[in-house]
């Protein structure tokens, strides 16, 4: 029993003289006292508050899938169709199975979009559309468009989309 109050004493006198842990001395002339401010300044300064980052004196870099061009562009031109994925993290947006209105009945097509990077660039992006057929007897054939003329008018959309984001996100600041 014994050993258990000198470890745990030990323990606590260790992490209190840790130097890392210690708050920092903060102005309060030159911080706002409203702690909204103080959380939104932290964010734009890339600042966590994870104990893992405070051990090793870096800083996090907050990426929000409302900062990135290719995520924001991408949601917007898809909007009119259904989503079964969206996965800001995993990098990645799938739709459901759509039928147009000019399209003929027993067709449809679903796209899947995946990011390979944050950079507004043509490569960053990989778009996967199917097409699926359905007779009358719901036999139903599935195919892959590869280098499609949908595929191709997707990027394009998308990358023009983020660009102007970007100009305007550039512009903003």
């Amino acid at each position: 029993m014994s050993k258990k109050i000198i470890i745990i004493l030990f323990s606590t006198f260790f992490l209190i003289s840790c130097e890392a842990i210690k708050p920092k001395k903060v102005d309060t002339r030159q911080v706002s006292v409203k702690a909204s401010e103080r959380a939104r300044k932290n964010v734009e300064e890339g600042r966590s508050g994870s104990i893992n980052s405070i051990l090793k004196g870096g800083s996090t870099n907050y990426e929000f899938s409302s900062s990135n061009p290719m995520w924001r562009a991408s949601l917007e031109i898809l909007d009119f169709l259904p989503m079964t994925t969206v996965d800001y993290s995993g990098g990645m947006i799938i739709t459901d199975w759509y039928a147009g209105d000019n399209s003929k009945g027993n067709e449809s097509i679903k796209i899947a979009i995946r990011f390979l990077s944050n950079e507004v660039r043509a490569d960053s992006l990989k778009i996967i559309v199917h097409k699926k057929k359905c007779p009358m007897n719901q036999t139903c054939a599935m195919s892959l468009l590869e280098n499609s003329k949908i595929s191709n008018e997707l990027r394009a959309a998308i990358l023009k989309k983020a660009a102007f984001f970007k100009t305007e996100k550039k512009n903003k600041k």
